[in-house]
């Protein structure tokens, strides 16, 4: 009878601790890789001599870590509205299975700190003060600053993006020239589309919450509209770095993406339910996916 009871308490014991899965879930690790991604679109794009391999595996992992750190403080600070939703609500702070304490906060000014201070030492101040300003952008001005306040908060939020491309290409050359600049600008114009499209999907969800996005206060029908107008200008904009200079693989990345996206967001706007939200997210996925492609695919050839 001991030896059940011992069995039961070490069972409830383990039960209690949380996988290494609900840990790792708390840093956003898939959209940290895309982020980090972007960072390697950034430098290869950049004209100019490439940084030493290990450097490039640094700022790599300095950009993953910078984002995992504002991906946990995003769900930190998201823990009670996360609660509301039923997307988010087994997020690990919002479940409970975690427990949000100030070792948490700790932790994240830690991990952002070391990768910043990093890209600093080994890299240059440039490219770490993008580094820095991604990770404010998402954790600070959209998690807090905007995203209950105002519908345009995924607009700014958008420049999180943006500032992950420049950090790479500061990593080549601290005078952004235009190439960079102008994928930093398809960055900035992706992410509204990207986002909405998935907030229509789960309107309900950010009703219940609170949370002002675009199709909670203009409606689905409305808000598929202005996702197929920007999603209109982020494709005649991410033409822009093939008229620059960018090579073959890129724009045709960018054509074929392109179409992809737009044949999806005109969908959307046809009709605007939940599966043709979806389908258009994973189009901006795809498309943002064959953009960074033929990026590498071209500086591969160069």
């Amino acid at each position: 009878m001991g030896t059940t009871l011992t069995t039961r308490s070490g069972s409830a014991a383990a039960a209690a601790v949380p996988g290494w899965r609900t840990v790792l879930g708390v840093f956003k690790l898939r959209i940290g890789v895309l982020i980090t991604l972007t960072a390697l679109a950034g430098l290869a794009i950049a004209p100019g001599p490439v940084p030493a391999a290990w450097q490039v595996l640094l700022m790599a992992l300095a950009v993953l870590t910078a984002s995992a750190a504002a991906g946990a403080f995003n769900q930190l600070a998201e823990a009670g509205s996360d609660r509301l939703m039923q997307r988010t609500r087994g997020r690990a702070f919002a479940s409970g299975a975690l427990r949000a304490g100030p070792a948490w906060l700790v932790l994240i000014v830690a991990m952002l700190a070391l990768a910043v201070a990093s890209v600093a030492w080994w890299i240059n101040g440039v490219a770490a003060l993008f580094l820095f300003l991604g990770a404010f952008t998402y954790a600070v001005v959209y998690t807090v600053g905007l995203k209950r306040r105002t519908w345009t908060n995924i607009v700014v939020g958008g420049l999180a993006g943006s500032f992950a491309v420049l950090t790479g290409a500061a990593a080549v050359d601290p005078s952004i020239g235009v190439l960079p600049a102008l994928l930093a600008l398809v960055l900035f114009l992706w992410t509204p589309p990207h986002f909405w499209s998935l907030a229509i999907a789960n309107r309900d969800d950010y009703a219940a919450a609170g949370v002002p996005m675009l199709p909670v206060v203009f409606g689905s029908e409305r808000a598929a509209r202005i996702v197929h107008a920007n999603a209109i200008v982020l494709v005649a904009a991410s033409l822009l770095p093939a008229l620059a200079g960018a090579g073959p693989a890129y724009l045709g990345a960018a054509l074929l993406g392109g179409a992809h996206f737009l044949r999806r967001t005109h969908a959307l706007a046809r009709d605007p339910g939940r599966e043709r939200a979806m389908a258009a997210f994973f189009a901006s996925m795809v498309q943002l996916s064959l953009l960074v492609l033929g990026v590498a695919v071209d500086a591969a050839l160069r």
